[in-house]
């Protein structure tokens, strides 16, 4: 699976859309529910420095990591961090999970409430499985009653080209991964609803992660998968920002401004919205403890053992398959050469 970056920058950034698409990439992309690949279809990507430069202003945490900065909440000052935003406190409390939650009533011209959720959690601080008990059907449903179905539709393989695109990888941190999904939620109180997101994952030197998502327009319903359409709720912005404090805890900052749909008012939304994040991070207070984390650790490190056995195999492989005898060798016994060794010059 590979990423075809075009030098086309879309004109389709607009002062009042969070998501700024900016970029356009071809991917050759597979549907796992379906069994199916849906080559060369156009992703669009956002533009990332108004992106982050979002997330940096409603989170005093990301700001803190993409300045290299350590130290968690302890370190940040909410008073002097863009004054000119008018929180307001929902909760606090420093023997709950979530010990503060804080809410704009509406953040870059969009009138939906803007959610920012503090927590602290023991144990190691590792980006990739917090992300998994987010991204991962069977795991969400043991915290997230109302998913029906997730799935990472279109993911982008070639992140060194993203990282490309980012530019500053000191700031924005490296892309580990990053693709567009879809989510569906049952029938409950209210109908079901669908949502079509790109999202990544940016790790950084300290050990450090940034999770962040934007809902894609209303010109990218293309993207959806067939079948029955429902309600469309948008996640204007998710970010949640790991930062640790040591070797075994770490702080999370977590955005989350969505718009529900189907027009009902905010203040039957926003509690729902608060209960259901909060189940989240009660999921993740054991989820990073105990002897399922010591075999994640375990696990991971015998991963990474295998790909660098295997990276030094496909080395000694490429230095095997270079070496040409002078006599015996034909005319292009060089491109030949090249053209056995899965080289990227014959990438297809």
């Amino acid at each position: 699976m590979h990423i075809k970056l075009y030098t086309l920058i879309c004109v389709c950034v607009s002062a009042h859309s969070i998501a700024a698409f900016s970029t356009r990439v071809e991917t050759k992309a597979a549907s796992a529910h379906r069994n199916e690949y849906k080559p060369q279809t156009i992703i669009e990507l956002p533009n990332f420095e108004l992106l982050f430069d979002r997330v940096q202003q409603a989170s005093p945490l990301s700001k803190l990591v993409m300045e290299g900065k350590s130290g968690g909440f302890a370190a940040i000052d909410d008073e002097s961090h863009h004054p000119e935003l008018r929180w307001k406190k929902v909760e606090a409390n420093a023997r709950n999970t979530v010990h503060r939650i804080d809410k704009l009533d509406s953040f870059q011209n969009v009138k939906t409430p803007l959610l920012r959720f503090r927590s602290t959690i023991q144990g190691p601080c590792i980006g990739e499985r917090f992300s998994h008990f987010i991204m991962d059907l069977e795991e969400r449903k043991k915290w997230d009653d109302q998913i029906a179905f997730q799935e990472e539709m279109y993911p982008i393989d070639d992140v060194a080209s993203v990282d490309h695109l980012l530019g500053d990888t000191e700031r924005f941190g490296n892309c580990v991964r990053v693709g567009v999904g879809y989510v569906k939620t049952k029938q409950g109180i209210i109908s079901p609803r669908e949502q079509l997101i790109l999202g990544g994952h940016q790790e950084f030197q300290d050990g450090s992660t940034i999770l962040w998502g934007t809902e894609m327009e209303e010109f990218h319903n293309h993207l959806l998968p067939p079948g029955q359409r429902h309600t469309r709720a948008k996640s204007h912005l998710f970010a949640a920002t790991l930062a640790p404090t040591s070797n075994n805890s770490f702080d999370i900052e977590y955005l989350l401004q969505m718009d529900v749909g189907g027009g009902l008012p905010n203040f039957m939304t926003t509690p729902a919205i608060i209960e259901a994040v909060k189940k989240l991070f009660s999921h993740a207070e054991s989820y990073f403890e105990g002897e399922d984390i010591e075999q994640f650790l375990k696990a991971k490190e015998e991963e990474e053992q295998n790909l660098l056995i295997s990276e030094i195999n496909l080395m000694n492989n490429m230095q095997t398959e270079f070496t040409v005898s002078i006599d015996e060798a034909p005319v292009d016994a060089h491109h030949l050469a090249l053209k056995n060794s899965e080289s990227l010059l014959f990438t297809p």
